[in-house]
């Protein structure tokens, strides 16, 4: 750290961009690896986990859905395993409750055999169940055709207190946090970063993992300008403590596979005394942060989204008219309840409120091939690499996604 005309200069191996969990992974990997300690993590906000990392569901998924080989595929299953066992080690929240996936109509039934094909190539646990074992796992729950998928290793977490204790773990390795950093600037043709504060920072590798501002942040360095955030709102609702329906597992529907989107279900929290979540929804957001009412919302986003997705719709683009029809309204309550009671029918208006939780998926639009991008991506630039569309399952893959990211930064 050298002080230069009333400027700080500083230099790390590493700058990590965004404080979320690919990121602290990535910090964690560096130096689990020995490949460098000398990391500083810059972030926006003046506490980790305000967004995607820790606002999501806290599931850990087993592995199912994705299409084999697919970057998915290929981090979920190994870093479920990974984080779970990281997690128990701390003695963190963790519950291996199991995943129920159940066909809401007749039609879908043959998606059953499809994702336990997709499931058994990526190295997950998964079985096929009939209608007597349904009934047994959960009497509750209701299969169009009788049948259902059983994922035994699918468990949830609380998503904030690992983020926390990644901070804690990291801090004390020497990892250096600049949070609340709102604005910086990026020096073109330098490895070099200029704080607010007047800070100067000098990188060899910069990450951004940056999340929701993962693509503004990336044009800044010339790399994915095709691509740009199409987010989406994730309501929830849950169960009240006073109902008498409260599963203990997952239950899931079987998804439309053509749509980046698992459809509303059941989770049970990670608590002694869970509180079980209904969703979350998948509907069209109007900003990074649009989470409630008009706070949030970008004018200039709104309006190009908008344009999208009506042309979308009007193409019938990747079954987008059934993602409508479908998902988009659900927040409305009278289409989450019978999102609920397609998989629960004796759940009433009457046993659910409104939970204070709810999130925005950093889902990518590719400009150039008009869909909605449904993989990871990791993009070089110049000393840097940039991690868009970390969309799940990025939490529970995080420590063999930072691998990943790693090999082919050839850090």
């Amino acid at each position: 750290m050298i002080q230069r005309a009333g400027k700080m200069l500083t230099s790390y191996d590493v700058v990590i961009l965004g404080g979320g969990m690919v990121g602290l992974s990535l910090a964690y990997q560096l130096i689990e690896k020995g490949i460098t300690s000398n990391i500083a993590i810059i972030d926006k906000e003046q506490s980790l986990g305000k967004h995607s990392s820790g606002r999501n569901s806290g599931v850990l998924h087993a592995g199912i859905y994705y299409k084999p080989n697919t970057l998915k595929a290929r981090v979920c299953v190994d870093g479920a395993k990974r984080l779970g066992e990281w997690i128990q080690e701390r003695d963190l929240p963790f519950k291996r409750c199991g995943k129920i996936i159940v066909p809401t109509k007749q039609h879908l039934d043959s998606q059953l055999d499809e994702l336990l094909k997709r499931g058994q190539a990526n190295g997950a646990k998964v079985e096929l169940m009939d209608e007597d074992g349904l009934r047994q796992a959960a009497p509750e729950v209701k299969s169009a055709s009788g049948r259902a998928l059983w994922s035994p290793n699918t468990a949830v977490v609380k998503p904030l207190k690992v983020v926390q204790r990644l901070q804690q773990e990291l801090t004390a390795l020497g990892v250096r946090f600049l949070l609340g950093e709102t604005t910086w600037e990026h020096i073109q043709k330098s490895q070099q970063i200029s704080l607010k504060s007047g800070e100067q920072i000098y990188y060899g590798h910069l990450f951004n993992c940056s999340g929701l501002q993962a693509d503004h942040i990336a044009h800044q360095f010339g790399i994915g300008e095709t691509y740009s955030l199409m987010p989406f709102k994730g309501f929830y609702w849950q169960i009240k403590s006073t109902c008498q329906i409260q599963p203990s597992i997952n239950i899931y529907p079987v998804p439309d596979l053509a749509v980046p989107f698992l459809g509303v279900h059941f989770t049970p929290s990670a608590e002694e005394q869970p509180t079980v979540s209904i969703g979350p929804t998948a509907t069209p957001a109007w900003g990074r942060e649009h989470y409630k009412g008009l706070k949030g919302v970008e004018a200039g986003m709104a309006m190009r989204n908008a344009g999208i997705l009506a042309k979308q719709y009007l193409l019938n683009r990747n079954n987008f008219r059934r993602y409508v029809h479908e998902q988009a309204f659900l927040s409305l309550p009278p289409l989450i309840l019978r999102a609920a009671q397609e998989l629960i029918p004796s759940i009433t208006a009457r046993d659910i409120e409104p939970s204070p939780k709810n999130a925005i998926r950093s889902q990518l639009f590719n400009h150039r091939t008009h869909r909605l991008e449904d993989d990871f991506l990791c993009l070089p630039g110049p000393h840097s690499t940039h991690v868009l569309n970390a969309i799940s399952p990025a939490f529970t893959g995080s420590f063999a996604l930072a691998d990943l990211i790693l090999e082919r930064s050839a850090m």
